[in-house]
């Protein structure tokens, strides 16, 4: 979405800025020699895709990857804890094989934050800018969209065309607009709808996925109709007054991009997927955040540049054990299957040598409480919480940062989503600094001005 264009492709606010260049001895070429420069304004990316676990509600950083062994008992809770490979390094006891591939994890356990409700914090994690009333910031997966379509020279009608550049599994949280000021191709499609309902998996062990197959009583006929049809009406509006941008149905395309894609829809039927692949993300890949791992690393692999893994249930207010166990022998608990998920998704990767270029990051909007509530449970606690990362040019082996005794405050290395923000952003290949522009033509930052790179993650 950019400000409105003259018929020579100039906006208003490019056409006073040409003015300025020719009192410097500049001309029309030399301003559109310097508007590629500044449109291409990115770095060599370490990481060609990214995957980010979303741990919806807030995780707690003491029962996850940062306890507290020598606390006092209302504070390190009723979870004992495990050793890593790291020396030194000790995490949730629930955590077993993320602990034995902790050589390529980096963990940040000094995010801080203000914003301790979950919209605010949500939007704050997920864009790196506090939120605002006067402007939506897009996500992370609809800025990398926004950025790849604009220097992508992919025209081969490959898998790569017909899947959405910012895909949710199962679906992208409902605490942000995921697109902001961007336009609305880059919002995260969602694949599935509420997998408790049992429309999460389809009877060949793949994803029930929603513009996946025709509807009842459209064809691909009818569908080719609609699509000509729609793409008549924007020709005729841009044949009528040139200064107006092209409209188009992104959700209309999309489906049709997948429904003709046999190479599209190849990535959700996990059928091709060997039995001890499937056991490894959860039994028989059925798991939820194990099988939506599983797809997006079968997403990534076919060109998809940002997937996000939403895994709802972490906002623990009563019974933190829970997070352990839910019932008696319960595999099904989010601590046991988020180390399964994260350790296979991790292992898988490196195994295909795709581990390098796929960032993988694992977060929520903040962490809970140091002390244990009157209900067992946590409650929100902003002030300091961790983030992990592996993969995609992320230096592994290390903790960043410290909090205190208790799990209360950062002690050593604060490290804010700004800051988080301008690190995922350099990693994926993306200057902080770039400008895009919302529809009136203002300038914004890819990242917050201020935002420092956490440089030492960068290996």
């Amino acid at each position: 979405m950019n400000a409105v264009k003259r018929c020579d492709g100039m906006s208003r606010r490019d056409f006073l800025r040409v003015g300025g260049l020719t009192a410097l001895g500049l001309g029309l070429g030399d301003f559109f020699h310097l508007q590629s420069v500044f449109a291409n304004n990115t770095l060599t990316a370490k990481a060609k895709s990214c995957i980010l676990i979303w741990l919806d509600g807030g995780p707690s950083h003491l029962e996850t990857f940062d306890p507290k062994p020598d606390a006092p008992q209302e504070v390190r809770g009723p979870l004992s804890t495990i050793a890593t490979n790291l020396t030194g390094v000790r995490i949730s006891e629930c955590m077993e094989r993320t602990a034995a591939i902790m050589d390529k994890i980096a963990i940040i356990r000094s995010m801080t934050s203000p914003l301790g409700e979950h919209n605010l914090g949500t939007q704050y994690l997920m864009t790196g800018y506090k939120p605002t009333p006067a402007l939506a910031y897009p996500t992370f997966g609809a800025t990398v969209a926004y950025v790849r379509s604009q220097s992508s020279n992919n025209a081969s009608g490959d898998a790569l065309t017909a899947l959405p550049p910012n895909i949710a599994v199962p679906n992208f949280t409902g605490q942000v607009s995921g697109n902001g000021y961007l336009p609305s191709a880059t919002r995260p499609f969602s694949v599935a709808g509420n997998s408790n309902k049992g429309d999460f998996k389809d009877r060949n062990g793949g994803f029930k996925v929603r513009d996946l197959d025709f509807y009842q009583g459209i064809d691909m006929d009818r569908l080719s109709r609609r699509r000509q049809f729609v793409n008549t009406l924007n020709a005729f509006s841009s044949a009528k007054d040139a200064g107006e941008p092209t409209v188009s149905d992104p959700e209309l395309e999309r489906a049709y991009n997948l429904i003709t894609s046999p190479e599209a829809k190849g990535a959700f039927n996990f059928s091709d997927e060997p039995q001890d692949v499937l056991n490894r993300y959860g039994t028989g890949g059925v798991n939820e955040i194990g099988q939506s791992c599983l797809l997006a690393r079968r997403l990534v692999e076919r060109g998809v540049p940002f997937v996000t893994v939403n895994h709802t249930g972490w906002d623990t207010h009563q019974d933190i054990f829970q997070l352990k166990e839910r019932y008696p022998t319960d595999r099904n608990a989010h601590l046991p299957s988020l180390d399964r998920a994260l350790s296979a998704l991790i292992q898988d990767l490196s195994e295909r040598s795709i581990l390098d270029e796929t960032l993988v990051v694992v977060m929520g909007e903040f962490g809970r409480t140091p002390k244990i509530n009157s209900q067992g449970g946590r409650d929100h606690w902003p002030n300091v919480f961790s983030v992990l990362l592996a993969g995609g040019g992320v230096q592994g082996g290390q903790i960043v940062g410290s909090s205190d005794a208790l799990g209360e405050f950062p002690k050593e290395r604060p490290v804010t989503p700004s800051d988080l923000s301008a690190t995922l952003y350099t990693l994926l290949g993306i200057d902080p600094s770039l400008e895009l522009h919302t529809s009136d033509g203002r300038p914004v930052r890819v990242a917050p001005d201020g935002a420092k790179v956490v440089s030492e993650l960068i290996a």
